[in-house]
């Protein structure tokens, strides 16, 4: 909403996509640098201490971008409130997934994935319905409503969560002992999962870039919100699915069944003739793609250290961020040069990427509970 908002909120008073792109990218750039360092301090201080001065900034940054805008400033300026709403921002989802794994770590531990499968269903119930309520705030001509109707949003929630002090990690005392854990996330399971966040949103974002040439490139260009419904519709509904059973199946294991299935929906993406065709075959992707995004905490949990994993799924999620960001570029190159479906084609490289990197987790994301750097130290040296 906060993204989408900035886009409405700036083209509304300036008219130009350029300095509109300037200051979405500065605030997605912000976001994805500074989220990981937001956790460093929320691993080290707790987050019922670092969440209402979080808040706080994110509200005055946020006050500060629309009093640029209704000023009339400088594209400079612009582009630094931007930056500074991005930097500012919360990282609740990285939070609460904490949250989860303390709460559910000991004799729960079977229930993580049914956790972090809720979580994804909020999330996708979010991505339908926020986008909506600012376009249509910003198409009534409300733009700044929008922008402060999400950042409410987001610090009243954030408020709400700082709250709950009863379900928050408990913090991991000992310097030394944060050092050591802190170098755990250079280690190659870690580097996996943050490969295979990059190359999902490489799909996120040439999937979004690509639905919408192709329907432009057959006539129908009304036909992208519809597809994309469904899609989400079908991802809700296999993200619930998943959610209800205990899976037999490994989490690696799990994960290169869901790569495999991913790589071969993206492969019929370019093999469709029409709409129609599209969006039953974007309906079969989506459905591959809640999985994934449960797999990913639950791996994450099970390989880092308790006292960096807010870092950690900061930094899954800037990974995913900028995947994102890189596949619009690239994506709008192969569609210029090879139509709708050179798009297509950086999906199905990128599903083909995860599929690969879902091999290497067969032997690198299999080490049991208790045995990774995942697990409580009970001695003076690292686990």
């Amino acid at each position: 909403m906060t993204s989408l908002s900035i886009v409405w909120l700036v083209h509304d008073r300036t008219g130009a996509f350029a300095t509109t792109g300037l200051v979405t990218g500065a605030f997605a750039v912000a976001d994805a640098l500074v989220a990981p360092q937001l956790a460093r301090l929320v691993d080290r201080f707790g987050q019922t201490r670092t969440l209402p001065p979080s808040l706080a900034a994110h509200a005055v940054a946020v006050a500060g971008l629309v009093c640029l805008v209704a000023a009339d400033a400088s594209d400079a300026l612009l582009v630094l409130g931007g930056a500074l709403v991005g930097a500012s921002v919360p990282q609740l989802g990285a939070m609460s997934a904490a949250r989860w794994a303390a709460l559910l770590r000991t004799d729960r531990a079977a229930e993580l994935p049914t956790a972090f499968a809720l979580e994804s269903i909020g999330n996708a119930v979010a991505y339908l319905v926020g986008p909506m309520l600012v376009s249509a705030l910003a198409a009534a001509g409300y733009p700044v409503a929008g922008t402060v109707l999400a950042a409410s949003l987001s610090v009243v929630g954030g408020l709400v969560l700082a709250a709950q002090r009863g379900s928050a990690p408990a913090l991991k005392t000992g310097d030394a002992a944060l050092t050591r854990s802190d170098r755990s996330l250079l280690r190659s399971p870690v580097l996996l999962l943050m490969g295979l966040n990059l190359a999902i949103g490489i799909f996120f974002g040439a999937m979004q870039v690509s639905v919408t040439a192709f329907v432009v490139e057959h006539g129908a260009p009304g036909a992208a919100a519809p597809i994309f419904t469904v899609s989400s519709c079908s991802g809700l509904l296999a993200g619930w699915l998943y959610g209800l059973r205990r899976w037999r199946a490994t989490p690696a294991t799990q994960l290169l069944a869901a790569t495999g299935a991913l790589t071969l929906g993206t492969l019929l993406l370019l093999t469709v003739g029409s709409p129609l065709g599209l969006g039953l075959v974007v309906a079969l992707t989506g459905a591959t793609i809640p999985p994934l995004l449960v797999l990913f905490p639950v791996l994450t949990e099970s390989t880092v250290h308790q006292a960096v994993l807010t870092q950690a799924f900061s930094w899954l999620g800037s990974a995913g961020a900028a995947g994102s960001a890189a596949a619009a570029a690239v994506s709008g190159w192969a569609i210029d040069s090879l139509g709708a479906r050179g798009g297509f084609a950086v999906t199905a490289a990128a599903a083909a990427a995860m599929t690969l990197q879902g091999l290497a987790g067969l032997r690198l994301l299999r080490t049991p509970r208790g045995q990774s750097t995942g697990a409580e130290p009970t001695t003076g040296h690292k686990p």
